[in-house]
C-alpha cells in the first residue's frame, strides 16, 4: 500500500545493540578515575611541550627574518585552547563527580551524570593524546620577509646629495664591490646620506636578508662592537654576555657567515679589526656588504675600501636652495632687500650643510634688512659669536682637529687660517713658513723639510681639513672659522678694525688684503712670531713699526705694489728668517736689512722697480737656504754688480738649496757652469732676451753650464728670437728633473722637440709664439712623452697645427687650456689616452668642432670634458 514504511529488525540484533549501548555507558562510569588521572598526566605533557616550543620559537624568532611556521602556530593555539578548556570544563569538576561514584566506582548516584562527564574525559584524552603526537616538527620557524627589512632610521632628507647616492647604491648593487668608504670634513652630511642608505633597503627589492646599524664611537671597544651586533642578531643573552672575545666572534661569525648582509657603520675614528669582531670580509663569492662613514680618507685606506668616496660640499645652487629651505619664504619676502643680504649669510656658509641648517634656522625670525646685514658682519669677523656657531658647529668640525696624530700637525694646521679667504696656498710655500716658524722637527736641508711638510699636508687633507688643488691647498671657510676660534687671542687676523693694543698677545697677525694704505701706530708684540701684510694697498710703513718685534721669525709684505721702501726699523727684526717682498714696489733695499743674519728665506721675485742692492748683501745671510731673485730688476746685472762678485756671493751661500734666478747675458750664464748650485739647487731659470734681443744666438743647451743643472725645476723662455742651440740637444741629461716649462714671445721658434728628454714635466704653457708649428716635432714620439702631464696651455699660436702625430698616454692630464690656437685640428688624444673623469678641456666652441679624432669613440670619449670658453 502506497505510502508505508517497513522496517524489519531480528530480535538478536535489537539485543545487541542494547548490550553495547548498555556495557560502553558502564565503562565510561568505571574508568572514570582511571581516565580522569590519565587525562591529568597527558595534559600536563601537552603543556611541558607547548612550553618547550614556545622557548625555542622565541630564541630563533630573534634572528632576523625568521618567523615561526604556521604549522607550529596553529598547534600552539591549539593546545593553549585545548588546555583551557579542559582546566575549566573537567578538572574544575573532578572532584565533585569523583563523589557521586558508588560501589567501587562501578556505579554512581547519579548515573546520567557521571556517563556524561566519563564520556567527556574520555574524548579530551584522546584528543590530548592526538595534539601531543602531531607537536612534532622538522622546523619550528623558516625565513619569511617582513613587513619591513630593516627599522628606518628618522633623519632629515639629503639636499643636494643625490648624485652621490646614486653613486654609492651603484656600488651596493655591484657584487664585485663590497666595502664602501664615506668620507668628508665634520657636518657635511656623511651622516644623513648613510642613514638614506640605510633606510632605501624598505623602499627597493633586494636579496639581502639581514641589515645592521651600529654608531662607532671615538676610541672603539670591540667588546662593544660586538654587543652591539649581537642585539641585532639575537645573540643577546646572560650566556653569551661572559662570553671572551674570541667565543664572542666565533658566534657572530656563524651566524652572519649564513646571511647576506650589511653592515653599516656610522662615525669611524680609525679602522675596524672586522676579524677580531667576527664580522666576515666581503668579497664576490659571499656578496655581504659594509658601508661606512669616516671623516679620514686614511681610514678608508686601511679599512681596505674597494670604494672611497669624498662627500664634499654642496654647490652654490644647492647650498642656497638648503639655505631658503630653513630661513622659509615667509621671512625672505618679508622686504624686498632681505633676499641679497640673505645670499650673502649663505654664502659665508661655505656649501657645509651643518652651518646652512644651523645659520639658515636662526635667521628665520630675522624680519629687518638690518638685522641681516648685521648677521653678515658677524659672519665675517666673529664668527664664532654667531648664535649656533660657537656650540653646535665648531665643536663638531673640532673632533677633527683633537683627532689629528701630534700637537705640531694642529700647529700647522692652524697656521693655515691666517691666508684669507678662499686663498688658494702653494704647499711649497707652507715649508718655507712651517720651517722659518720652527713648527717643523730640525732638517739638514730643505728637501727633508719638504718631505715633512708634505707628510703633514698629506694628512690634513686626509682628514678633510684642507682641501687639495693640485699644487695648491686651500682651507673651507667655516673650517677657518673654527681655526680662528680655537686660537684665541693667539691669531688675529683682519677683522675691519686695525687695533694694535690687542697685539700684545699675540703670536700671529693676519692683515692680508685688509686695505689698510699706513701703518702708522707701533705695535709692541713681544711674542709676535708671523705677521702677513700681503696684498693690502699699503703705501707707507713709519720707521720704528718693527722695533719691538723681538721674536717676529716670518713677515710676508709680498704683492703691495704701492710700497717703495722698508722702514729703516727692519735692522729690529733680529729674529727674522723669512721675509717676502715679491711684488712689491720696492725701489731700494736699505742697508738696515743687513741686520737679519738669521735669514733663510729671501724673496725678491718680481720687483721689477728695485734699481738698488747693497754691495755684498748675500754674504750677510749665511743660513739662506732659499733665494728668489727671478725677475728681480735686471736681476744679475743689479743684484750682483759684475760676473765675478755673482759667482762668489753665490759661491758662499753653503746651505741654498732653492734658487730663481734671471738670465739676460749669455756671458753670465756660461760662468755659472763649474758653480755647486748647478749641481745641488733646485733650480728656478728664465732665460730671458731683451727687447727681442739675441741672447739665445750663441746659447746651445749642450754647452757645460746647461748639463750640469741637474735639479733644473722650472725653465721659463721669453722674448727669445732663434734659440738655435736648442735644436740639436746632445746632452739631455738637465731636462730630467725639469717639471714646469713657460715659452713666452719667442717669434722664430717653430718646435719644442726638446721636451721629449723631459720625463717628468708636469705643466707646459706656450704662448704668442708666432711661427710655432708644432711642439713634439712630427718624427717619431717617444711614448713617455707627457707621461706626467698635467696642464697643458696653448695660447696666441696661429700656425700651430699639431702638437705630436701620434696619440700620447697621458694619464694625470688634467686640464688642456687652447686659445687663439685656429689650425690645431687635432689633440694627441685617443680613447685610451687619459683618465677622462677628471679631465678638463677649455677653448673656443668653434675650435672645438672643428677638431679631427682617431674615431668616433675617441671623440665620445672626450665629449663630455669639453667646457665653451669666450674669445
Amino acid at each position: 500500500m502506497g505510502g508505508c514504511l517497513s522496517i524489519s529488525l531480528s530480535c538478536d540484533d535489537i539485543v545487541s545493540r542494547c548490550w553495547d549501548s548498555v556495557f560502553e555507558r558502564v565503562r565510561y562510569v568505571r574508568n572514570l578515575q582511571e581516565n580522569l588521572q590519565a587525562l591529568t598526566t597527558s595534559l600536563r605533557e601537552l603543556k611541558a611541550l607547548k612550553d618547550d616550543k614556545q622557548r625555542e620559537i622565541e630564541l630563533v624568532e630573534r634572528q632576523p627574518r625568521l618567523k615561526r611556521t604556521e604549522q607550529v602556530n596553529n598547534w600552539i593555539l591549539s593546545a593553549e585552547a585545548l588546555e583551557i578548556e579542559i582546566n575549566e570544563v573537567i578538572i574544575s569538576h573532578s572532584t565533585q563527580e569523583i563523589e557521586k561514584l558508588c560501589c567501587g566506582g562501578y556505579c554512581s548516584k547519579n548515573y546520567r551524570s557521571s556517563y556524561r562527564y566519563g564520556k567527556k574525559v574520555a574524548r579530551k584524552l584522546v584528543e590530548v593524546e592526538a595534539l601531543k603526537s602531531k607537536g612534532v616538527f622538522e622546523e619550528v620557524a623558516a625565513e619569511s620577509l617582513p613587513t619591513a627589512l630593516v627599522d628606518a632610521i628618522p633623519s632629515e632628507p639629503t639636499v643636494g646629495m643625490e648624485p652621490i647616492f646614486d653613486q654609492v647604491w651603484r656600488h651596493v648593487e655591484d657584487e664585485k664591490v663590497g666595502m664602501i668608504g664615506l668620507y668628508g670634513m665634520g657636518g657635511v652630511g656623511k651622516t644623513t646620506l648613510l642613514t638614506q642608505i640605510h633606510n632605501n633597503f624598505n623602499r627597493t627589492r633586494s636579496d639581502f636578508n639581514l641589515v645592521i646599524w651600529i654608531v662607532v664611537s671615538k676610541g672603539h671597544k670591540i667588546e662593544v662592537i660586538q654587543d652591539k651586533i649581537c642585539e641585532k642578531i639575537g645573540l643577546s643573552n646572560g650566556e653569551w654576555k661572559h662570553k671572551e672575545q674570541r667565543e664572542k666572534a666565533k658566534d657572530i661569525f656563524r651566524i652572519l657567515n649564513t646571511k647576506k648582509f650589511v653592515l653599516f657603520m656610522d662615525d669611524l675614528w680609525e679602522p675596524v679589526e672586522l676579524t677580531k669582531v667576527g664580522v666576515p670580509a666581503p668579497d664576490s663569492r659571499n656578496k655581504f656588504k659594509i658601508i661606512f662613514t669616516t671623516r679620514s680618507e686614511e681610514v678608508c685606506s686601511q679599512m681596505d675600501a674597494q670604494k672611497k668616496i669624498k662627500v664634499g660640499c654642496l654647490t652654490w645652487e644647492k647650498a642656497w636652495n638648503l639655505f631658503q629651505e630653513k630661513v622659509g619664504k615667509e621671512t625672505l619676502l618679508l622686504h624686498p632687500d632681505i633676499p641679497k643680504h640673505a645670499e650673502f649669510v649663505a654664502n659665508e656658509c661655505g656649501g657645509l650643510p651643518l652651518a646652512l641648517i644651523t645659520v639658515g634656522r636662526v635667521m628665520a625670525c630675522k624680519k629687518t634688512p638690518q638685522e641681516w646685514k648685521h648677521a653678515v658682519q658677524v659672519l665675517r669677523r666673529f664668527a664664532s659669536e654667531f648664535l649656533g656657531m660657537g656650540d653646535k658647529v665648531f665643536p663638531l668640525l673640532k673632533f677633527s682637529y683633537d683627532n689629528l696624530p701630534s700637537q705640531k700637525i694642529r700647529s700647522c694646521f692652524l697656521y693655515c687660517a691666517l691666508f684669507s679667504e678662499d686663498f688658494v696656498i702653494l704647499k711649497d710655500d707652507l715649508v718655507y713658513f712651517w720651517m722659518c716658524e720652527d713648527i717643523l722637527d730640525e732638517h739638514g736641508n730643505v728637501e727633508e723639510a719638504k718631505n715633512e711638510s708634505y707628510h703633514i699636508i698629506g694628512t690634513l687633507l686626509t682628514s678633510c681639513l684642507l682641501e687639495d688643488d693640485g699644487d695648491s691647498v686651500k682651507m673651507h671657510d667655516v673650517i677657518r672659522d673654527m681655526a680662528l676660534w680655537l686660537e684665541g687671542e693667539n691669531t688675529l687676523v683682519d677683522t675691519g678694525a686695525y687695533d694694535v693694543a690687542k697685539w700684545k698677545n699675540a703670536k700671529r697677525v693676519s692683515l692680508m688684503g685688509s686695505g689698510i694704505k699706513s701703518l702708522d701706530e707701533t705695535p709692541r708684540s713681544p711674542n709676535l712670531l708671523t705677521l702677513f701684510l700681503r696684498g693690502s694697498l699699503l703705501k707707507r710703513i713709519v720707521d720704528d713699526y718693527f722695533d719691538f718685534m723681538p721674536t717676529l721669525r716670518v713677515l710676508d709684505l709680498s704683492e703691495n705694489i704701492l710700497i717703495t721702501q722698508l722702514p729703516t726699523g727692519v735692522s729690529n727684526l733680529v729674529s727674522l728668517q723669512h721675509l717676502n717682498l715679491s711684488k712689491t714696489g720696492i725701489k731700494r733695499l736699505l742697508v738696515e736689512i743687513t741686520a737679519c743674519a738669521f735669514l733663510k728665506y729671501l724673496n725678491l721675485e718680481h720687483t721689477f722697480k728695485l734699481d738698488y742692492v747693497p754691495p755684498n748683501l748675500l754674504s750677510n745671510f749665511p743660513l739662506l737656504e732659499v733665494l728668489r731673485i727671478l725677475d728681480c730688476g735686471s736681476s744679475d746685472r743689479i743684484f750682483f754688480n759684475s760676473e765675478e762678485t755673482m759667482i762668489d756671493e753665490l759661491q758662499g751661500l753653503k746651505h741654498l738649496d732653492v734658487l730663481s734666478l734671471t738670465v739676460r747675458d749669455t756671458s753670465c750664464f756660461k760662468n755659472l757652469d763649474s758653480h755647486h748650485i748647478l749641481v745641488t739647487c733646485t733650480l728656478t731659470l728664465c732665460l730671458k732676451g731683451e727687447d727681442y734681443g739675441n741672447l739665445s744666438s750663441n746659447l746651445d743647451v749642450t754647452d757645460v753650464a746647461m748639463a750640469n743643472m741637474k735639479y733644473l725645476d722650472t725653465l721659463q723662455i721669453k722674448r727669445m728670437v732663434d734659440p738655435y742651440g736648442w735644436r740639436k740637444t746632445r746632452n739631455p741629461s738637465c731636462f730630467h728633473g725639469l717639471q714646469f716649462v713657460e715659452v713666452v714671445d719667442c717669434t722664430n721658434l717653430k718646435s719644442l722637440h726638446w721636451l721629449v728628454f723631459a720625463p717628468n714635466l708636469s705643466h707646459l704653457h706656450v704662448y704668442g709664439c708666432s711661427k710655432m708649428t708644432t711642439i713634439l716635432g712630427l718624427e717619431r714620439t717617444e711614448t713617455t712623452s707627457f707621461a706626467k702631464l698635467t696642464v697643458l696651455r696653448l695660447s696666441k699660436l696661429p700656425h700651430l697645427w699639431r702638437i705630436c702625430e701620434n696619440p700620447l698616454p697621458v694619464p694625470f692630464l688634467k686640464k688642456i687650456l687652447i686659445s687663439g690656437c685656429p689650425v690645431l685640428t687635432r689633440l694627441p688624444l685617443n680613447s685610451s689616452s687619459a683618465q677622462t673623469s677628471n679631465l678638463i678641456i677649455e677653448g673656443e666652441e668653434k675650435w672645438w668642432n672643428g677638431l679631427e679624432w682617431e674615431d668616433q669613440a675617441a671623440r665620445n670619449a672626450f665629449l663630455p670634458c669639453f667646457r665653451p670658453c669666450s674669445k
